[in-house]
């Protein structure tokens, strides 16, 4: 890809993250209401985050096969990352859109997994489209970009179920069968999900590889799965320092909100509105609620990355004391939700959480692709991904459990502050992170 990368406006760098609004309002639905179909499908609690298992492991896996693919890809009128982006945008589409018909619980936890591996292979080309398209001095930039959108998804996205129910769809259903206004809610997101990526294939360029022959010269040395896998290993064995502080970061941070996602819904439900049988008026007004108050997180983070890309575009930002601040404040948000007494409260929390939402959802990222080599953006980005998926791995298996009861005892809502915990761990291990090019713009 060329060097001579010239700046972007906003509107072109919208564009060419647009699909993300998509992406997210797959992953809200995923994250917030998943867990609330296992519990209607006969779920227990401590059992959800084994049910989600499937999805990070297929994340190990698909991430940096698709990147490293994404990167030996050209086509001169599909580009490089844009033949990646439909194909996820398909699956995903018809995973989304069936997920709630689910009648078993392996049949859910089957369309997670087909989801969440379709999402994958949008997501990490996605954020490789960024590190092609902008200089460096303009990656903060298009990172955050990227997250105010992600942030408008989240927030739409969580309130959908709730929506739904306000113009008239039922929100409770017969025990076994999910309600409507999540089926409703799940038909839009699947909607929205293909024609946002639809919508950034027929609207932004890519670079083509700076000298075509030698593109093609080493794509004709290296060729067949065996070739591909060993240069995987290779460049995970080789991935830079800055990328494995980082991954000491991202460990925390993602073990943190997996922890979220698997438990939020019975934790809060139980917790703050005392709300546990799935059948009930009361728990499924609850769950819509807790939809409600997950949205917050999107829309802080959406109004955050806002502040954030204003002051990008006109200053050079030291990345990694913005990432320290940020994850920090959000792991106040979950420490409180466990000592507050009215449900309003809870947009308080999440509004902290939010904070740490947008700029995991950035900073790593900004940091990273001023790391590695340029012809390896793809690849990198989905190793980097590992980072995300193995400790979701960790905590699906069981690490969940095992913490929150060890540390804090056996209440669900624990979970919160098991999150909370990580959360700022995860902030003080930026201090790991030394290289000035990764932690300042350049």
């Amino acid at each position: 890809m060329t060097e001579n990368k010239v700046k972007l406006s906003f509107w072109q760098i919208w564009n060419m993250s647009f699909g993300f609004l998509g992406i997210q309002f797959g992953f809200a639905l995923q994250g917030g209401f998943m867990s609330r179909i296992f519990q209607t499908l006969g779920a227990d609690k401590d059992a959800i985050p084994l049910l989600w298992i499937a999805a990070p492991l297929t994340g190990l896996l698909v991430q940096p096969i698709v990147g490293y693919l994404s990167d030996r890809t050209w086509h001169p009128k599909f580009g490089r990352r844009k033949p990646f982006f439909f194909i996820g945008a398909v699956f995903s589409t018809i995973a989304l859109f069936f997920a709630p018909y689910s009648s078993a619980l392996w049949m859910a936890a089957g369309a997670l997994w087909i989801l969440d591996a379709s999402i994958n292979i949008s997501m990490e080309p996605f954020r490789a489209l960024v590190a092609d398209k902008l200089p460096d001095s303009q990656r903060s930039y298009g990172f955050v970009v990227q997250t105010l959108i992600i942030g408008i998804g989240t927030w739409v996205a969580s309130n959908l179920p709730w929506l739904m129910t306000e113009i008239g769809i039922p929100n409770t259903a017969a025990e076994g069968v999910v309600p409507d206004s999540v089926k409703y809610a799940f038909g839009i997101g699947a909607f929205v999900l293909f024609s946002s990526i639809l919508y950034t294939i027929l609207t932004t360029d890519e670079y083509p590889p700076e000298n075509l022959e030698e593109f093609e010269r080493e794509k004709s040395l290296k060729t067949g799965f065996f070739s591909g896998f060993s240069e995987i290993l290779k460049n995970i064995a080789e991935m830079p320092t800055v990328m494995k502080q980082l991954g000491v970061v991202q460990f925390f941070s993602w073990f943190a909100f997996f922890t979220m996602w698997s438990f939020a819904t019975p934790a809060i439900t139980e917790h703050i509105f005392g709300a546990t049988d799935t059948t009930s008026v009361e728990y499924n007004n609850a769950a819509d609620s807790v939809g409600n108050y997950l949205g917050t997180y999107g829309l802080v983070s959406m109004f955050y990355a806002l502040i954030l890309a204003f002051v990008a575009s006109k200053i050079k930002i030291n990345r990694r004391l913005l990432h320290m601040v940020s994850l920090i404040a959000g792991g106040f948000g979950f420490i409180l939700i466990y000592f507050i007494t009215e449900p309003w409260m809870l947009h308080i929390c999440f509004s902290l959480v939010g904070i740490a939402w947008a700029s995991i959802l950035s900073m790593p990222y900004a940091m990273l692709s001023s790391s590695v080599n340029a012809k390896k953006m793809g690849v990198y980005m989905g190793i980097f991904n590992m980072f995300i998926v193995i400790p979701q791995i960790i905590a699906a298996l069981g690490g969940v459990n095992f913490l929150y009861k060890l540390l804090f005892g056996e209440a669900v809502i624990n979970t919160m502050l098991l999150a909370g915990t990580l959360l700022i761990l995860a902030g003080f291990s930026n201090l790991l992170i030394t290289d000035r090019k990764a932690t300042h713009d350049s």
